[in-house]
């Protein structure tokens, strides 16, 4: 099977230390705190790449620094980058980070998932697919698709 996988040796990454996070708080109106970078990336940081046995921060593939939080307008984008250009996995990649976040966030957040900007051969084509609601929307119908994605985001005790 190896032989088969576009990128069969990764550069495996150190995983950055888990921080401690406080119980989130809320004011008198009953809104909790504003969600923040490190916030969206304790989400992230460990889905599983669909090809090799380990997390996306493993690979590099997201780091902290690649999310913008705006909490005050509900906006999250992150960036992701594919560990070879030509990733044929990219768009499930992104989808599986679309999906994490559709399932941790509350819904007025707007999420945008972009590739690193020259990081993938069809960056554009990549982009528009995994922002069009209506694209998403079908991909999650397939359910070989969304198997791979359950399995991406499905707890890892290794």
């Amino acid at each position: 099977m190896v032989s088969g996988l576009i990128n069969a040796n990764p550069i495996i990454y150190e995983k950055k230390e888990r921080r401690a996070r406080p119980t989130p708080t809320f004011t008198d109106d009953g809104a909790a705190e504003p969600i923040d970078q490190q916030e969206i990336f304790d989400h992230i940081r460990d889905i599983k790449d669909p090809e090799h046995p380990y997390s996306l921060e493993e690979l590099k593939v997201i780091n902290e620094d690649a999310i913008e939080v705006d909490d005050q307008h509900s906006y999250v984008r992150v960036t992701f980058t594919p560990t070879v250009e030509h990733c044929s996995m990219a768009t499930v990649i992104g989808l599986c980070l679309r999906v994490k976040l559709m399932r941790s966030l509350p819904s007025r957040y707007k999420v945008d998932i972009i590739v690193a900007p020259g990081s993938h051969s069809t960056e554009a084509a990549v982009n528009k697919q995994l922002n069009d609601k209506e694209r998403v929307a079908a991909a999650l119908e397939n359910p070989n698709l969304l198997d791979m994605v359950d399995e991406c985001l499905a707890p890892s005790f290794g």
